[in-house]
């Protein structure tokens, strides 16, 4: 993915549109790949528990070894991807509680599996139904962006996760999703935010910033005031208190930059 303004996202640009919305445009079309990653995962996930209803028992973990090729190919693949995979809703699968078939890319480069420790006994981490990533799909039947955050169950890097709903026979069966580390995210949207005149910065539905060129706003922290969730529903630009509120496409981030509508 080239970090270069002019180079991402660039087809998704609006005809006679203005700087800020072609920024925007260009966030989302950046983003939009992440998330093709996560509807492929999505569509596998939901055929094969579809298949395994059909021979009338639970599904176990044995059976989610299936989607391995395909999160293997999409790390492989998509550059701002560091991990990928399906989080089973607790009591889906029939031999363990809960479960997150994740692979993510090593140090070296490698793709390996993550192994979580999903005892609630032992582990702080154990319940995972709580977090934005997991929480705004089951609630909303929608995609969400969360973070950035200290990804302590994967990782330990700052990272934002994309993910998505899971469904099958009118269940919820967990999510499919996606990690970018935060380094990633700023080398790519970046550049795009510094060309637009005033500062300027990402927001996903809750407030918290993505990424920013505000001093004022560093990733992380929690924008208050408007309500980020009504302009991403509404799907146009709004203005606000002197600021210019931008969706990104179809991705369920807001660009904020100086201006109104």
């Amino acid at each position: 993915m080239s970090s270069s303004p002019a180079a991402v996202g660039a087809s998704a640009e609006p005809v006679g549109a203005s700087d800020g919305e072609r920024v925007a445009a260009r966030v989302g079309a950046a983003l939009e790949a992440v998330f093709a990653a996560v509807a492929a995962t999505r569509a596998e996930t939901a055929a094969l528990l579809d298949r395994v209803a059909a021979e009338g028992r639970r599904p176990a973990t044995a059976d989610l070894a299936a989607l391995r090729p395909g999160l293997h190919l999409r790390l492989a693949r998509e550059e701002l991807v560091s991990g990928i995979g399906f989080v089973a809703a607790p009591g889906l699968l029939g031999d363990v509680p809960a479960w997150l078939e994740w692979w993510q890319t090593g140090t070296d480069g490698g793709v390996r599996p993550l192994l979580p420790d999903l005892d609630p006994g032992r582990s702080a981490y154990a319940d995972y139904t709580h977090w934005d990533w997991f929480a705004l799909p089951r609630e909303t039947g929608r995609r969400a962006v969360a973070g950035p955050y200290v990804d302590y169950l994967c990782s330990d890097e700052y990272s934002l996760t994309l993910s998505a709903p899971v469904r099958a026979g009118g269940r919820f069966l967990g999510v499919a999703a996606a990690d970018v580390y935060l380094r990633h995210l700023e080398a790519a949207v970046l550049p795009l935010l510094r060309t637009l005149p005033g500062p300027a910065y990402l927001v996903n539905a809750r407030g918290r910033v993505a990424a920013s060129a505000d001093p004022g706003r560093p990733a992380g922290s929690l924008a208050k005031g408007p309500d980020f969730a009504a302009v991403l529903e509404e799907g146009r630009p709004t203005g606000c208190e002197g600021r210019l509120l931008l969706p990104c496409g179809r991705v369920p981030l807001v660009l904020v930059t100086a201006g109104r509508r």
